[in-house]
């Protein structure tokens, strides 16, 4: 049970200090709706429903944005400027690869993941930018760990980061797909819960492994023998192939 003084700290704190700035007019408004209508309906939702929702005619949505589309990508923009600001907020523990996590913990950000989330299924510029974050977050404390001894090394450390950021991307866009929450304001809890349910497993396969011998890795650099362009092998002693006992 949380104790008094941390409920107090978290009531005190300011929720919305990282949501770039709203001048409270009609377009602010519109905007506002339309990242949470898209949040919660998807990319299809109707320019009449997002009126609906800012209290403002449609005629009045395409005053201020032109069209749909045109909508759609100030959207895109208000959104990228709150992951920014989110990674600004959060320097120490976003930019040393827990942006999910940071996101998780606060259900303030909860239509910006639902807005990411929905732009990701449809392969729109936010979430191939928000990709591209992670995956040069990771980049970097990937390099510090594998330096420090902490993480071994990769033929493709390139490759390897990629494949983690879309694996955990894609594991999140499933988890949601088969339990979507009612709102995107219950995003936070869906988070939690799924981190909360695969962390064990997934640091059994990041420590211990999967495969007891590399012999399948191995028998593939057969085929591809030439690490990429500025990798190197691993240096962690494993025996190659050859030295496995038969």
């Amino acid at each position: 049970m949380r104790s008094v003084d941390t409920a107090a700290e978290e009531v005190a704190e300011p929720r919305g200090a990282v949501v770039p700035p709203s001048d409270g007019s009609a377009r602010s408004r519109i905007l506002d709706a339309a990242v949470l209508r898209f949040a919660r309906s998807g990319l299809g939702a109707s320019v009449r429903t997002i009126a609906a929702d800012a209290g403002v005619s449609p005629a009045l949505v395409i005053h201020h944005f032109g069209s749909k589309e045109k909508l759609h990508a100030a959207c895109d923009e208000h959104v990228l400027a709150w992951i920014r600001a989110v990674k600004r907020d959060s320097i120490g523990r976003a930019a040393s690869g827990r942006l999910l996590e940071v996101l998780a913990e606060s259900d303030q950000y909860s239509p910006l993941v639902g807005y990411v989330l929905r732009s990701l299924q449809a392969g729109g510029t936010v979430g191939r930018e928000f990709t591209e974050h992670m995956i040069a977050d990771a980049q970097e404390y990937t390099a510090e760990a594998v330096r420090d001894g902490v993480v071994r090394p990769s033929r493709d450390e390139a490759g390897r980061i990629r494949y983690l950021v879309y694996s955990s991307l894609g594991a999140l866009m499933l988890s949601v797909a088969l339990d979507p929450p009612d709102d995107p304001e219950d995003l936070g809890t869906t988070m939690r819960r799924f981190m909360g349910e695969l962390y064990l497993p997934m640091l059994e396969l990041y420590t211990e492994g999967f495969l007891t011998t590399r012999r399948m890795l191995d028998d593939y650099l057969l085929y591809v023998p030439d690490p990429p362009p500025g990798a190197s092998a691993p240096t962690d002693g494993t025996p190659t192939h050859d030295e496995e006992e038969p």
